[in-house]
């Protein structure tokens, strides 16, 4: 029988996951938050669905989660899942009873080179993390001012880009945050537009994201007293003296966010996810303590002059 999926937030990622839902056979229907007066009187109208994807925005998802999670419904919860501690420590508890049959939205630990270097993990004493991209040239017809990216309650490049995090985590078990310096601009002085992270722990690692670079960059350079290599996220290339890594032929980018809803729909059935690193709630949980602690220590060193 194919599950009945609700997705919750029909902005571009809701429509994405509503498409996806679909090619894997859900039963999928897609809800705009906006017409949804409260979450409670939504499954008192039409029941509760198999599984949710909630994909509002990042302020107001403890009020989509509480009612579903109450109801015993896996959720898909986009990242990231909160902005402060005390909003994930609320919204930790409420998904408590469904933890262990939903996912936190880190899709790119479906990205083939993550998952190989998962699996054989260089002992690196030095890594870093970075990811930039010109914001004002991410879509036609998009702009900042009007985005969700403006929004102090759940924008700037941190929470917006916070995959770097995941993955640092992810590869490098055990890190704690360190210093975050932050720069940001006149005219969106709580917004973080270029953010370091600096984590602590028996290794260097650095995440490194920004809102301004000219070309779309998404690498991960690792130094050991064996090797020193590069990967690239966006090419698939492997550059030095390292692994051999593989990388599929005809991969794409949705290629990832297949993978991961294809995880949590065995979640929702009760099987077990086919990536071993699939961000399960409750095993991607200090994932997103990290975000929140991370955008909590910003401290802002100086402003970016771009016109926005």
């Amino acid at each position: 029988m194919n599950l009945d999926v609700a997705v919750f937030g029909a902005g571009s990622i809701g429509r994405r996951h509503h498409e996806n839902l679909i090619t894997l056979g859900a039963n999928s229907v897609l809800v705009p938050w906006r017409s949804v007066s409260s979450m409670a009187a939504w499954l008192s109208d039409h029941g509760a669905p198999d599984a949710a994807v909630i994909a509002t925005s990042t302020h107001i998802r403890a009020d989509a989660i509480g009612p579903l999670a109450a109801a015993g419904v896996p959720l898909y919860v986009e990242k990231p899942v909160a902005v402060t501690a005390s909003e994930l420590e609320t919204v930790t508890q409420l998904m408590a009873p469904i933890a262990d049959r939903s996912v936190a939205g880190f899709m790119m630990r479906y990205h083939p080179l993550i998952r190989a270097l998962a699996v054989d993990r260089p002992n690196s004493f030095r890594a870093d993390f970075e990811i930039g991209h010109d914001v004002t040239q991410w879509r036609e017809n998009w702009t900042f001012q009007g985005s969700y990216a403006a929004d102090p309650r759940g924008g700037g490049v941190l929470l917006d880009l916070c995959h770097e995090l995941d993955l640092a985590l992810t590869l490098f078990p055990g890190m704690t945050v360190g210093n975050v310096t932050a720069m940001n601009h006149a005219d969106y002085p709580q917004i973080d537009f270029a953010t370091r992270i600096d984590l602590d722990g028996d290794a260097q690692v650095c995440v490194a994201m920004d809102y301004l670079s000219p070309l779309f960059n998404r690498t991960i350079r690792f130094r050991g007293v064996d090797h020193s290599f590069q990967v690239d996220l966006l090419s698939g290339q492997v550059l030095g003296q390292g692994p051999t890594l593989p990388m599929p032929d005809a991969f794409e980018r949705n290629d990832m966010f297949l993978g991961i809803m294809a995880d949590f729909l065995r979640l929702v059935r009760g099987d077990a996810p086919e990536n071993p690193i699939c961000p399960r709630f409750d095993h991607a949980l200090k994932s997103c303590q990290a975000i929140s602690q991370a955008w909590a220590k910003r401290r802002f060193i100086g402003q970016i002059e771009k016109d926005i």
